[in-house]
Protein backbone atom coordinates (compact mmCIF):
# COMPACT_ATOMS: atom_id res chain seq x y z
CA UNK A 1 0.00 0.00 0.00
CA UNK A 2 1.47 3.24 -0.84
CA UNK A 3 1.38 5.91 1.83
CA UNK A 4 1.39 10.08 0.66
CA UNK A 5 3.23 12.28 3.07
CA UNK A 6 1.77 16.08 3.78
CA UNK A 7 -0.53 15.51 0.90
CA UNK A 8 -2.80 18.18 2.01
CA UNK A 9 0.06 21.01 2.43
CA UNK A 10 0.66 20.29 -1.37
CA UNK A 11 -2.82 20.42 -2.78
CA UNK A 12 -3.72 23.99 -0.56
CA UNK A 13 -0.72 25.53 -2.55
CA UNK A 14 -1.93 24.16 -6.20
CA UNK A 15 -5.78 25.10 -4.83
CA UNK A 16 -4.37 28.68 -4.08
CA UNK A 17 -2.40 29.01 -7.03
CA UNK A 18 -5.69 28.18 -8.85
CA UNK A 19 -7.63 30.81 -6.67
CA UNK A 20 -6.42 34.17 -6.10
CA UNK A 21 -8.97 34.55 -3.83
CA UNK A 22 -8.61 32.19 -1.25
CA UNK A 23 -7.29 32.76 2.32
CA UNK A 24 -5.56 30.72 4.95
CA UNK A 25 -6.23 30.94 8.51
CA UNK A 26 -4.61 29.07 11.32
CA UNK A 27 -5.34 28.90 14.99
CA UNK A 28 -1.95 28.60 16.05
CA UNK A 29 -1.44 24.56 14.84
CA UNK A 30 0.03 25.50 11.49
CA UNK A 31 2.59 23.00 11.33
CA UNK A 32 0.14 20.63 12.32
CA UNK A 33 -2.30 20.96 10.22
CA UNK A 34 0.08 21.03 7.46
CA UNK A 35 -0.45 25.04 6.09
CA UNK A 36 3.29 25.85 7.03
CA UNK A 37 4.45 25.57 3.62
CA UNK A 38 1.44 27.80 2.56
CA UNK A 39 2.55 30.53 4.48
CA UNK A 40 6.48 30.05 3.08
CA UNK A 41 4.72 30.60 -0.30
CA UNK A 42 1.96 33.20 0.23
CA UNK A 43 2.31 34.69 3.47
CA UNK A 44 0.03 37.77 2.76
CA UNK A 45 -2.35 35.57 2.18
CA UNK A 46 -2.27 33.50 5.61
CA UNK A 47 -3.24 34.72 8.60
CA UNK A 48 -2.17 33.48 11.95
CA UNK A 49 -4.71 34.28 14.71
CA UNK A 50 -3.39 32.50 18.16
CA UNK A 51 -5.42 30.42 20.27
CA UNK A 52 -8.29 32.69 19.52
CA UNK A 53 -10.60 30.42 17.20
CA UNK A 54 -13.83 32.09 17.83
CA UNK A 55 -11.92 35.39 16.84
CA UNK A 56 -10.68 33.35 14.13
CA UNK A 57 -13.98 32.36 12.88
CA UNK A 58 -15.67 35.69 13.03
CA UNK A 59 -13.00 36.94 10.84
CA UNK A 60 -13.69 34.44 8.43
CA UNK A 61 -16.99 35.36 8.02
CA UNK A 62 -15.93 39.24 7.46
CA UNK A 63 -13.56 38.12 5.22
CA UNK A 64 -16.00 36.07 2.91
CA UNK A 65 -18.36 38.85 3.22
CA UNK A 66 -15.85 41.13 1.45
CA UNK A 67 -15.22 38.07 -1.09
CA UNK A 68 -12.14 36.02 -0.22
CA UNK A 69 -12.76 32.19 0.73
CA UNK A 70 -11.58 31.64 3.64
CA UNK A 71 -10.05 28.26 4.59
CA UNK A 72 -9.61 27.56 8.68
CA UNK A 73 -7.13 25.65 9.90
CA UNK A 74 -6.69 23.71 13.61
CA UNK A 75 -8.08 20.84 15.07
CA UNK A 76 -11.33 19.36 14.55
CA UNK A 77 -12.54 19.43 18.09
CA UNK A 78 -11.74 23.62 18.38
CA UNK A 79 -13.80 23.63 14.90
CA UNK A 80 -17.01 22.73 15.95
CA UNK A 81 -17.11 22.32 19.90
CA UNK A 82 -15.41 25.53 20.73
CA UNK A 83 -16.59 28.26 18.26
CA UNK A 84 -20.42 26.77 18.22
CA UNK A 85 -22.16 29.99 18.32
CA UNK A 86 -20.13 31.75 15.98
CA UNK A 87 -20.17 28.74 13.53
CA UNK A 88 -23.86 29.31 13.45
CA UNK A 89 -24.79 32.84 13.55
CA UNK A 90 -21.34 34.49 11.77
CA UNK A 91 -20.93 31.66 9.07
CA UNK A 92 -24.13 28.97 8.78
CA UNK A 93 -26.86 31.55 9.04
CA UNK A 94 -25.68 33.82 6.48
CA UNK A 95 -24.66 31.14 4.58
CA UNK A 96 -21.05 32.62 3.90
CA UNK A 97 -18.57 29.92 1.81
CA UNK A 98 -16.00 29.22 4.69
CA UNK A 99 -14.50 25.87 4.86
CA UNK A 100 -13.43 24.71 8.34
CA UNK A 101 -10.32 21.95 7.75
CA UNK A 102 -10.82 19.96 10.90
CA UNK A 103 -7.57 17.40 11.28
CA UNK A 104 -7.30 14.21 13.51
CA UNK A 105 -11.14 13.71 13.81
CA UNK A 106 -12.00 11.55 15.94
CA UNK A 107 -9.77 8.72 17.25
CA UNK A 108 -7.33 9.58 15.18
CA UNK A 109 -5.35 11.28 17.95
CA UNK A 110 -3.81 10.23 21.32
CA UNK A 111 -4.38 13.60 22.85
CA UNK A 112 -7.72 12.04 24.98
CA UNK A 113 -11.07 13.85 25.42
CA UNK A 114 -9.53 17.00 24.83
CA UNK A 115 -8.24 16.83 21.24
CA UNK A 116 -11.12 13.89 20.41
CA UNK A 117 -14.17 15.44 17.72
CA UNK A 118 -15.69 12.24 18.55
CA UNK A 119 -19.23 13.68 18.49
CA UNK A 120 -18.70 16.26 15.86
CA UNK A 121 -20.91 14.50 12.46
CA UNK A 122 -23.80 14.59 14.98
CA UNK A 123 -23.53 18.60 15.91
CA UNK A 124 -22.56 20.11 12.93
CA UNK A 125 -25.56 17.80 10.92
CA UNK A 126 -28.09 19.98 12.73
CA UNK A 127 -26.57 23.06 11.00
CA UNK A 128 -28.71 24.60 8.41
CA UNK A 129 -26.37 25.44 5.25
CA UNK A 130 -23.30 22.85 6.22
CA UNK A 131 -21.90 20.29 3.90
CA UNK A 132 -19.78 17.26 5.67
CA UNK A 133 -17.02 15.94 4.17
CA UNK A 134 -14.96 12.74 5.57
CA UNK A 135 -11.96 11.87 4.18
CA UNK A 136 -11.13 8.32 3.68
CA UNK A 137 -7.61 8.38 1.96
CA UNK A 138 -4.76 10.67 -0.23
CA UNK A 139 -7.29 10.73 -3.00
CA UNK A 140 -9.68 12.62 -1.34
CA UNK A 141 -7.49 14.95 0.27
CA UNK A 142 -6.41 16.00 -3.16
CA UNK A 143 -9.57 16.50 -4.37
CA UNK A 144 -12.00 17.83 -1.60
CA UNK A 145 -10.59 21.52 -1.45
CA UNK A 146 -12.38 21.99 -5.16
CA UNK A 147 -15.71 20.41 -3.70
CA UNK A 148 -15.85 22.86 -0.68
CA UNK A 149 -14.78 25.94 -2.93
CA UNK A 150 -17.76 24.56 -5.04
CA UNK A 151 -20.33 24.04 -3.13
CA UNK A 152 -19.95 27.87 -2.35
CA UNK A 153 -21.31 27.49 1.37
CA UNK A 154 -19.85 26.64 5.15
CA UNK A 155 -18.20 23.62 4.64
CA UNK A 156 -16.59 21.01 7.48
CA UNK A 157 -14.06 18.85 6.40
CA UNK A 158 -12.91 15.67 8.60
CA UNK A 159 -9.20 15.78 7.37
CA UNK A 160 -6.26 13.63 7.79
CA UNK A 161 -2.83 14.43 8.10
CA UNK A 162 0.84 13.23 7.86
CA UNK A 163 1.48 9.90 6.10
CA UNK A 164 -1.53 8.84 4.70
CA UNK A 165 -2.67 5.90 2.65
CA UNK A 166 -4.05 5.67 -1.13
CA UNK A 167 -6.74 3.22 -1.57
CA UNK A 168 -8.44 4.76 -4.52
CA UNK A 169 -7.14 5.57 -7.78
CA UNK A 170 -5.67 8.87 -8.47
CA UNK A 171 -7.51 9.78 -10.88
CA UNK A 172 -11.07 8.88 -9.72
CA UNK A 173 -11.57 12.21 -7.42
CA UNK A 174 -14.01 12.82 -4.42
CA UNK A 175 -17.62 13.18 -5.76
CA UNK A 176 -19.72 15.51 -3.93
CA UNK A 177 -23.13 13.20 -2.10
CA UNK A 178 -21.52 10.47 -4.19
CA UNK A 179 -20.05 6.89 -2.38
CA UNK A 180 -17.52 4.93 -3.47
CA UNK A 181 -18.79 1.36 -4.12
CA UNK A 182 -15.26 -0.59 -2.86
CA UNK A 183 -17.65 -4.07 -3.24
CA UNK A 184 -21.08 -5.68 -5.01
CA UNK A 185 -22.47 -8.26 -3.08
CA UNK A 186 -25.89 -9.10 -1.84
CA UNK A 187 -26.09 -10.71 1.53
CA UNK A 188 -24.46 -7.97 3.62
CA UNK A 189 -24.36 -3.96 3.11
CA UNK A 190 -21.29 -2.07 4.98
CA UNK A 191 -21.22 1.80 4.53
CA UNK A 192 -18.23 3.16 6.56
CA UNK A 193 -16.66 6.48 6.35
CA UNK A 194 -12.90 7.76 7.38
CA UNK A 195 -10.08 5.69 8.53
CA UNK A 196 -13.07 3.02 9.14
CA UNK A 197 -13.11 2.39 5.60
CA UNK A 198 -9.90 0.61 5.67
CA UNK A 199 -11.25 -1.59 8.46
CA UNK A 200 -14.17 -2.27 6.40
CA UNK A 201 -12.12 -3.43 3.90
CA UNK A 202 -9.98 -5.95 5.87
CA UNK A 203 -13.19 -7.42 7.16
CA UNK A 204 -14.49 -7.73 3.72
CA UNK A 205 -11.73 -9.94 2.31
CA UNK A 206 -12.49 -12.12 5.17
CA UNK A 207 -16.13 -12.24 4.86
CA UNK A 208 -15.93 -12.84 0.62
CA UNK A 209 -13.40 -15.60 1.50
CA UNK A 210 -15.86 -17.14 3.91
CA UNK A 211 -18.21 -16.71 0.73
CA UNK A 212 -20.36 -14.31 2.03
CA UNK A 213 -21.62 -11.48 -0.53
CA UNK A 214 -21.07 -7.90 0.91
CA UNK A 215 -21.91 -4.39 -0.92
CA UNK A 216 -19.22 -2.26 0.46
CA UNK A 217 -19.91 1.64 0.14
CA UNK A 218 -17.76 4.18 1.26
CA UNK A 219 -19.58 7.40 2.23
CA UNK A 220 -17.78 10.63 1.91
CA UNK A 221 -20.22 12.99 2.23
CA UNK A 222 -22.12 12.93 5.00
CA UNK A 223 -24.47 16.09 4.59
CA UNK A 224 -25.99 16.10 2.40
CA UNK A 225 -26.95 12.46 2.73
CA UNK A 226 -29.37 12.16 -0.11
CA UNK A 227 -27.17 9.49 -2.52
CA UNK A 228 -29.61 7.16 -4.41
CA UNK A 229 -26.97 4.20 -4.04
CA UNK A 230 -27.16 4.40 -0.59
CA UNK A 231 -30.88 3.69 -0.71
CA UNK A 232 -30.40 0.99 -3.31
CA UNK A 233 -27.39 -0.84 -1.23
CA UNK A 234 -29.55 -0.91 1.90
CA UNK A 235 -32.56 -2.57 0.05
CA UNK A 236 -30.74 -5.12 -1.77
CA UNK A 237 -29.19 -6.26 1.43
CA UNK A 238 -30.26 -9.59 2.47
CA UNK A 239 -29.51 -10.37 5.86
CA UNK A 240 -28.86 -6.27 7.03
CA UNK A 241 -27.11 -3.20 7.20
CA UNK A 242 -23.84 -2.54 9.36
CA UNK A 243 -22.18 1.14 9.18
CA UNK A 244 -19.05 2.02 10.97
CA UNK A 245 -17.70 5.31 11.64
CA UNK A 246 -14.91 7.24 13.04
CA UNK A 247 -16.91 8.76 15.91
CA UNK A 248 -20.09 8.34 18.18
CA UNK A 249 -22.85 6.39 16.37
CA UNK A 250 -25.45 8.77 17.78
CA UNK A 251 -25.83 11.66 15.13
CA UNK A 252 -23.69 10.53 12.72
CA UNK A 253 -23.14 7.83 9.71
CA UNK A 254 -25.53 5.32 11.49
CA UNK A 255 -27.99 7.98 12.04
CA UNK A 256 -27.95 8.75 8.62
CA UNK A 257 -28.60 5.76 7.47
CA UNK A 258 -31.10 4.49 10.08
CA UNK A 259 -32.88 7.88 8.54
CA UNK A 260 -33.05 6.67 4.82
CA UNK A 261 -33.69 3.61 5.99
CA UNK A 262 -36.73 4.54 7.92
CA UNK A 263 -37.71 6.65 5.35
CA UNK A 264 -37.64 4.57 2.63
CA UNK A 265 -39.43 1.83 4.41
CA UNK A 266 -36.25 -0.54 4.13
CA UNK A 267 -37.79 -3.17 6.75
CA UNK A 268 -33.56 -4.25 7.46
CA UNK A 269 -31.68 -4.66 10.73
CA UNK A 270 -29.06 -1.65 11.21
CA UNK A 271 -25.77 -2.40 13.42
CA UNK A 272 -24.09 1.10 13.77
CA UNK A 273 -20.35 0.03 14.72
CA UNK A 274 -18.79 2.97 16.32
CA UNK A 275 -18.37 4.81 19.67
CA UNK A 276 -21.52 3.02 22.03
CA UNK A 277 -22.44 6.85 23.80
CA UNK A 278 -18.55 6.96 25.73
CA UNK A 279 -15.51 9.41 25.59
CA UNK A 280 -12.38 7.64 24.42
CA UNK A 281 -8.98 7.38 26.00
CA UNK A 282 -6.02 8.88 24.58
CA UNK A 283 -4.26 6.18 22.80
CA UNK A 284 -2.95 4.97 19.29
CA UNK A 285 -5.19 4.42 16.56
CA UNK A 286 -4.96 1.16 16.31
CA UNK A 287 -5.28 0.35 19.74
CA UNK A 288 -8.19 2.70 20.27
CA UNK A 289 -10.17 1.10 17.27
CA UNK A 290 -9.78 -2.30 18.71
CA UNK A 291 -10.64 -1.28 22.57
CA UNK A 292 -13.88 0.35 21.06
CA UNK A 293 -15.01 -2.43 19.16
CA UNK A 294 -14.27 0.00 15.91
CA UNK A 295 -12.21 -2.67 13.93
CA UNK A 296 -12.59 -5.54 11.83
CA UNK A 297 -13.52 -8.14 13.69
CA UNK A 298 -16.43 -6.09 15.19
CA UNK A 299 -17.68 -5.60 12.18
CA UNK A 300 -17.24 -9.25 11.54
CA UNK A 301 -19.33 -10.04 14.43
CA UNK A 302 -22.10 -7.65 12.97
CA UNK A 303 -22.20 -9.84 10.10
CA UNK A 304 -22.56 -13.35 12.15
CA UNK A 305 -25.13 -11.75 14.23
CA UNK A 306 -26.98 -10.35 11.36
CA UNK A 307 -26.47 -14.28 9.60
CA UNK A 308 -27.16 -15.83 12.60
CA UNK A 309 -24.37 -18.12 12.28
CA UNK A 310 -20.14 -18.52 13.06
CA UNK A 311 -18.00 -18.12 10.35
CA UNK A 312 -14.86 -19.54 12.02
CA UNK A 313 -13.24 -16.42 11.42
CA UNK A 314 -10.47 -14.82 14.51
CA UNK A 315 -8.24 -12.03 14.69
CA UNK A 316 -5.06 -13.68 13.64
CA UNK A 317 -7.12 -15.04 10.10
CA UNK A 318 -6.58 -10.92 9.32
CA UNK A 319 -3.13 -10.75 9.96
CA UNK A 320 -2.41 -10.93 6.55
CA UNK A 321 -4.37 -7.43 5.81
CA UNK A 322 -3.16 -6.00 8.68
CA UNK A 323 -2.12 -2.45 8.91
CA UNK A 324 0.31 -0.19 10.14
CA UNK A 325 -0.72 2.72 12.49
CA UNK A 326 -0.12 5.43 10.13
CA UNK A 327 -1.28 8.73 12.55
CA UNK A 328 0.50 7.83 15.32
CA UNK A 329 2.52 10.50 17.55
Amino acid sequence: MKLEVNTHSKNMIRFAQLHPEVVVLSADLGTSCEVKEFAQQFPDRYLSMGIAEQNMCSWAAGLAREGFRPFLHTFSVFLYRRILDQVEMSVAYPNLPVVFVGFVPGITTPGGVSHQSTNDVGVLRTIPNMAIFDIGDATEIEGVLDLAYNYNGPVYIRMLRKEVPRFFPANEPIQFNHARVLSEGSDVTILSSSICTEEAMRATAALRAKGVSIQHLHVSTLKPFTDPQVVEACKKAKYGVLSIENGTVIGGLGSAVADVMAENGIGKRLIKVGLQDTYAHGASKMYLLKKYHMDAMTLIEGVEQLMDRKLDIAEHDLEDIRFEDYTAV
